[in-house]
């Protein structure tokens, strides 16, 4: 039987750290609220489950589903494992069709990161990430940082929990020596976890202001994956995006 309902399976890294599961869950609830046509499943690539291919597997034979990356990066989740998933999914009764993944920044994108910082009177501003050994993936973050820098009017740093790049303490108080005394810590992260949290505690010890929570389930943030579904179902790019 035909589903009447588009699927569109939200595909996280996953992690161990539970409250990363739980951010998803409620980005996939919020997502659901915001389009209650589409049914919303969130799965994980790692660790929590449920994987992409079980949800695709459970759902009724002619049905259609849309994949959505919840990455920041096309970095070897976005380059690698989604692919595999698309391919192994080729062998079920379902269409099944992936949406780019959530970065580079957008002004969707980086809307959510900015309405997630406190609202402090700050001088500066770094941009924490998870990190990458994929150089063009890290230049994107790089370059999203100088596009937060010029949206919110101040100068900006990037900083990288992991892999090649400064972490977030050295992105600080390069910022601080350059004159900046009120530096806040901006999360380009969508979910909590043991990188995120050791980003908080580098530049809380740095001397940072203000630390901004994951992205979760913020309003543009679900913008942003609702413009990702229609643009690949549409096959066009959404100007929102």
């Amino acid at each position: 039987m035909r589903s009447a309902r588009l699927t569109v399976v939200l595909v996280a890294h996953g992690s161990r750290d539970p409250r990363a599961a739980a951010s998803t869950s409620s980005l996939a609830r919020a997502v659901a609220r915001a389009r209650p046509e589409w049914l919303v499943r969130a799965s994980y690539l790692d660790h929590a489950g449920p994987r992409p291919l079980d949800v695709l597997a459970a759902l009724p034979g002619g049905s259609r589903a849309v994949l959505v990356p919840l990455l920041l990066t096309a970095a070897y989740h976005g380059r690698v494992d989604l692919p595999a998933v698309i391919r192994d999914a080729s062998s079920l009764p379902v269409r099944v069709t992936a949406t780019d993944v959530l970065g580079p920044a957008s002004p969707l994108l980086l809307s959510a990161v900015a309405r997630r910082l406190p609202s402090t009177d700050l001088d500066a501003v770094v941009l924490a990430a998870a990190g990458t050994r994929d150089d063009r993936a890290r230049q994107t973050v790089a370059d999203a940082a100088v596009a937060l820098g010029r949206r919110l009017r101040l100068p900006s740093a990037v900083s990288y929990a992991s892999g090649p790049g400064a972490r977030a303490d050295e992105a600080v108080r390069r910022l601080q020596d350059a004159g900046a005394r009120r530096v806040g810590m901006a999360a380009y992260f969508l979910a909590p976890g043991l990188l995120y949290d050791a980003s908080v505690r580098a530049a809380r010890e740095a001397g940072a202001v203000a630390v901004a929570d994951p992205l979760g389930d913020t309003p543009d943030l679900v913008r942003l994956v609702a413009a990702r579904v229609d643009s690949a179902l549409s096959g066009s790019l959404a100007s929102a995006a």
